[in-house]
């Protein structure tokens, strides 16, 4: 059901380091591009988002990575998907940690801001309880990032540069 009138977003952006090129209000819009853009594909019926973004680290994105998810290395992005409630209100948290995200946009020759901006629409999803285990549903994932990154004059990140 598409609809013009934006999904209800309440944002709370922790910066545990220095992120001048991350705003809230870039973050906030990357957010709310990816909440109309899953409420449109209709996955998960849900009316609002409640969002915390933290940006951290090395030293904590390592330390949140082992605690939650047993690997013993800063990952780019980690979120934490606690489901829509009876209220029709989507909770999550969402981890970017900035030094593998500089890290991985040089490798992929891409600029700093286009991969935060992924990384922050993937973990948007995730907070909505999309997902990538099954090819299916990656395939779902990756199509709604694409065309919300599309929007923002931003390649496809799957496209091997």
């Amino acid at each position: 059901m598409r609809t013009d009138t934006p999904v209800a977003l309440s944002l709370s952006v922790q910066y545990a380091v220095p992120a001048p090129a991350l705003p809230r209000w870039r973050l906030r819009r990357w957010i709310a591009r990816a909440l109309d853009a899953a409420r449109d594909d209709g996955l998960v019926p849900f009316s609002g988002a409640e969002i915390s973004l933290r940006i951290v680290g090395q030293g904590e994105g390592r330390q949140l990575n082992h605690a939650f998810r047993g690997r013993d290395y800063a990952t780019n992005v980690l979120t934490f998907e606690y489901g829509v409630g009876p209220d029709a209100v989507a909770r999550g948290d969402i981890v970017l940690c900035l030094p593998v995200l500089r890290r991985e946009a040089r490798e992929q020759r891409k600029t700093p801001l286009a991969h935060a901006a992924h990384l922050t629409i993937h973990g948007a999803l995730h907070a909505l309880g999309y997902d990538h285990v099954k090819a299916r549903d990656a395939k779902r994932m990756e199509t709604l990032e694409t065309r919300v990154l599309a929007g923002m004059g931003i390649a496809d990140p799957y496209t091997p540069r």
